[in-house]
């Protein structure tokens, strides 16, 4: 369903009268496509703390975008503020001197990146320091406005960050703000081609009829993959439709069915690069009057399903490595919802999973696992929530609007780009900085 709303601020009568009302005035944002493939604008490089990373400078200028020119009245399309050797309280003085005077002329839809360092378990001085930018990141998204975003990207190396510096610093990343993203893990073997850097890569995506899933496998086909399209038997007219459009292959399978890990493997004899649990189904009611099918119905898709079919493709070696696991949590599952504690408990599970399995399935499979967390995304069943409750879930968030599918599409493939690879246990909120939960 169309966001009236975000129409009418668009014009200059709604914006009159949505500002004379107090009323939010959220901003069309730049999202990626062939036409637009990046910002519009140079990337500013600024440094606080008594020195910068060495090597961030020439990574970011690999991320796409100009260096700034410093001419006067220059506006930017990103800022990139290097605060990785800030070690003390006394230097986060040095976060508002560079930012104070640049932040007005950053464009609508911009960008602006704090690259931090892990926090040090011997240096609580650091700690705390580098703890703040958390803190300040996102408060400063939450005031920015214009359609900007604000994330913290901690890193060490910044060969590692590479992937997710263009991605942060492009419109793919247009729905992520106030987040807090690790690159610290295993370096990429390879960084491949940024426009098709999944070619040669086969990926299976659940729930891949319509909605969330079809984006995810349009996007992971887009970036080279061969896609296997997986949803019910029901749903396969759509399913179909999916896969020959993608140039992919239709799956229709049950996920719970106690051999669908069999099936799968059988589908990509080769093996799977990219495993995407995206299938979920929802069954609303209060506890009080919520039968045990309703509850079982949904731990069983949501969580049993996703553990039993990833272990049982790890364990055959059906996931090969360098390849990655990227299941589907939701920000339910941080913050809770009324009527939804089957699925606000199914989803919190798909995060345990990911932060106790990433590690281990680094070490033993060489594959990584995370998880994306939508917030509110137009979807037909967003469209089928009741009008205030719907307006709520699209307004409650820093951009004041709800995301598309495309916007949880774009994160899921940056996470299965190999290059990657230094990403892992991690749960990326896709939900425009929500306003619920951490």
């Amino acid at each position: 369903m169309a966001d009236r709303y975000l129409r009418l601020t668009s014009t200059a009568p709604g914006r009159f009268l949505t500002r004379r009302l107090g009323l939010p005035q959220p901003t069309p944002l730049r999202r990626w496509s062939e036409r637009t493939p990046a910002l519009d604008g140079p990337l500013l490089h600024l440094t606080a703390g008594p020195k910068g990373l060495d090597g961030l400078a020439d990574t970011a200028t690999r991320a796409g975008l100009p260096p700034a020119s410093g001419t006067p009245g220059e506006r930017y399309a990103a800022v990139l503020l290097d605060a990785t050797h800030l070690a003390t309280p006394a230097d986060l003085a040095e976060v508002h001197t560079a930012l104070h005077p640049v932040v007005r002329r950053l464009a609508p839809s911009g960008r602006i990146v704090l690259a931090g360092a892990p926090l040090s378990a011997a240096d609580h001085h650091q700690a705390a320091a580098q703890q703040a930018l958390e803190g300040f990141v996102r408060s400063l998204g939450k005031e920015i406005g214009h359609g900007s975003t604000v994330n913290l990207l901690r890193l060490t190396d910044p060969a590692a960050a590479e992937s997710t510096l263009r991605f942060l610093l492009s419109p793919r990343s247009a729905y992520l703000s106030g987040q807090v993203l690790d690159t610290t893990g295993t370096l990429p073997t390879s960084p491949g081609d940024p426009a098709r850097p999944l070619a040669g890569r086969t990926a299976l995506i659940t729930g891949a009829a319509q909605g969330i899933g079809a984006a995810v496998a349009t996007a992971l086909a887009r970036d080279g993959a061969h896609v296997l399209c997986l949803d019910v038997p029901g749903a396969q007219a759509a399913l179909t439709r999916t896969a020959e459009r993608l140039g992919g292959t239709p799956l229709p399978l049950d996920i719970t069915a106690p051999d669908a890990a069999e099936h799968i493997a059988s589908a990509a004899p080769d093996g799977l690069d990219a495993l995407v649990h995206n299938a979920g189904i929802t069954r609303d009611r209060r506890l009080a009057n919520m039968p045990a099918e309703r509850w079982n119905t949904v731990l069983d898709v949501n969580l049993a399903a996703v553990l039993t079919t990833t272990d049982a493709l790890l364990a055959t070696g059906a996931i090969r490595r360098g390849g990655t696991v990227i299941a589907t949590a939701s920000i339910a599952g941080i913050a809770g919802n009324t009527g939804q504690t089957n699925y606000a408990a199914s989803k919190a599970g798909i995060i345990g999973l990911v932060r106790a399995l990433a590690p281990r399935a680094a070490a033993e499979h060489g594959v990584t696992v995370n998880a994306v967390a939508p917030g509110f995304i137009e979807t037909r069943m967003t469209a089928a929530v009741p009008l205030l409750i719907r307006e709520a879930g699209r307004r409650m968030n820093s951009l004041a609007q709800g995301g598309l599918p495309e916007d949880v599409a774009e994160t899921t493939a940056w996470l299965a780009d190999p290059a990657s690879a230094a990403v892992n246990g991690q749960v990326i909120r896709v939900c425009g900085q929500s306003l619920l939960g951490a």
